[in-house]
């Protein structure tokens, strides 16, 4: 099989692989998609993704993939299957999985069939990502390609779940990139106002209007604080990083309530900084996720699945391009470009 790996001088290669061998309580997957993230694939390709130091690796991990073989001991997967986050598990030739979806081949496990042949959570046989391995039913409305959003629409409806946001909440959004957005749309569909979203690119801040933002600011061309404190002259309740840009952090000390909320979703590639909270109430927290339990992913999948089906949540809003796998370098080089109207990336297989 082929696959896309990086060096650690971040050079990007499409190599082959054999393909991965698969235990009992596990299938093999064709892969039919897999989302570029615009945070985890490039820090891995510019080695500033946090404790990740096992170069060369092999890329991706948002993939959608198709059951074609099962282990002896598999219960509650069948060939046709289409499944989320298939990864590789091993070292394959010397290169680290960084999870490895972007693979022609890959890896998931029957959650199920490993508690009940006694290799469940606290054995050296389990993974926490078999929970979030969820396949997809025929009903959904969804497919393979879109299927690739649903683990970002996953991730982010998690982390809101952990930050505790509320209905009639406010809250101020950094970024509207493809996390930004499904922070937006999210926040409006349970129930959250106003919700303002900012974005530097004039583009990007109108995108989530389109998806639902009460208020949008382009942060480049207005004071985001002075708007912000003219609609709410007591702060925000929540303020949430989704770009991973440290400054962003200390401005918004400027922007929450008494006892509001700093949200950190996006990973900075600088890992600490002088942090000011002289413009902050007396009362305020901050809060970091930075990775998304799989158990907490697994969660939300039904509440994403709901939003889908009923015709309220729709992938395709925010996915700007699809390239077949044998261009995926050009994907990345239009990441690098960094061009107004690019969103989710998919890729194809």
């Amino acid at each position: 099989m082929k696959a896309l790996t990086v060096d650690a001088q971040g050079t990007l290669a499409v190599r082959e692989f054999p393909v991965p061998e698969y235990g009992r309580c596990q299938a093999l997957v064709k892969m039919k998609s897999c989302g570029v993230c615009n945070g985890t694939d490039m820090k891995l390709i510019h080695g500033t993704f946090k404790n990740f130091d096992t170069y060369p690796a092999i890329l991706g991990h948002e993939g959608v993939g198709e059951v074609v073989e099962t282990g002896a001991d598999v219960r509650h997967l069948k060939k046709g299957d289409l499944v989320l986050l298939p990864f590789l598990e091993k070292t394959m030739d010397g290169y680290t999985p960084g999870w490895g979806a972007y693979s022609e081949y890959a890896v998931v496990g029957d959650a199920d069939a490993y508690i009940e042949n006694g290799m469940g959570p606290g054995t050296p046989q389990w993974s926490e990502g078999y929970l979030a391995q969820t396949v997809l039913r025929p009903t959904d409305r969804v497919n393979a390609v879109e299927a690739a959003m649903i683990i970002t629409f996953r991730e982010v409806l998690s982390a809101i779940r952990r930050f505790g946001f509320a209905p009639n909440e406010s809250v101020l959004i950094y970024g509207a990139g493809p996390v930004g957005l499904c922070f937006t749309r999210f926040c409006k569909l349970l129930g959250m106002g106003p919700v303002i979203t900012t974005d530097v690119i004039k583009e990007k801040a109108e995108e989530a209007g389109r998806l639902g933002a009460d208020v949008i600011l382009e942060s480049g061309a207005c004071d985001v604080k002075a708007e912000v404190r003219r609609l709410l002259p007591e702060g925000v309740d929540h303020v949430v990083d989704a770009v991973g840009i440290n400054r962003l952090l200390n401005e918004a000390m400027g922007l929450i309530r008494y006892n509001g909320t700093i949200c950190g979703y996006g990973i900075s590639p600088e890992l600490q900084m002088q942090l000011d909270w002289s413009g902050a109430p007396y009362n305020w927290s901050l809060n970091f996720v930075q990775w998304p339990s799989k158990r907490e992913e697994a969660e939300a999948h039904t509440q994403i699945m709901a939003w889908i089906n009923a015709g309220v949540l729709d992938p395709k809003d925010f996915i700007s391009h699809t390239f077949p796998f044998e261009r995926i370098r050009d994907a990345f080089a239009l990441i690098e470009r960094r061009e107004a109207g690019t969103k989710k990336i998919i890729i194809e297989f």
